[in-house]
């Protein structure tokens, strides 16, 4: 096997798991949409949030489905050119996206939902930290 596929394994596999993460949970979505707007204004209802839940829902909608993308492209980018820029990229997008959803679960005191988010922050953490080209 490639010596360069092995010493970027971890990073790979990192960037295919935010993939699957983040296009499954954007399609999810877009497929349902009334379903997660509907239960997202109840789960804001009480928070200074609620005017704005269905932006919301569009904003991270977007974010994650193009975290997703971007991981999967990165993962192709770096077979055909040898590049984890991308990924590094997708990495950042993600850390962003799981901050968004982060504040929004802590508004709503929806702790537990929020500590469920953190192993995902920390997996885009890694992977920007494998993929990161400006010092590693």
């Amino acid at each position: 096997m490639n010596p360069e596929i092995l010493q970027n394994l971890p990073a790979l596999f990192a960037a295919l798991f935010v993939a699957i993460l983040f296009i499954q949970s954007g399609l999810d979505k877009v497929f349902d949409w009334k379903g997660n707007v509907a239960w997202l204004t109840g789960h804001f209802s009480k928070t200074f949030l609620a005017p704005f839940t269905k932006i919301m829902v569009a904003k991270i909608t977007v974010l994650e489905l193009l975290t997703g993308i971007t991981a999967a492209a990165g993962i192709l980018y770096f077979f055909a050119v040898g590049s984890m820029i991308v990924v590094f990229y997708a990495s950042i997008l993600g850390a962003a996206t799981v901050t968004g959803l982060f504040f929004g679960q802590r508004v709503a005191k929806d702790y537990a939902g929020a500590a469920i988010l953190v192993p995902y922050f920390l997996l885009t953490l890694a992977m920007m930290y494998l993929t990161n080209p400006f010092g590693r």
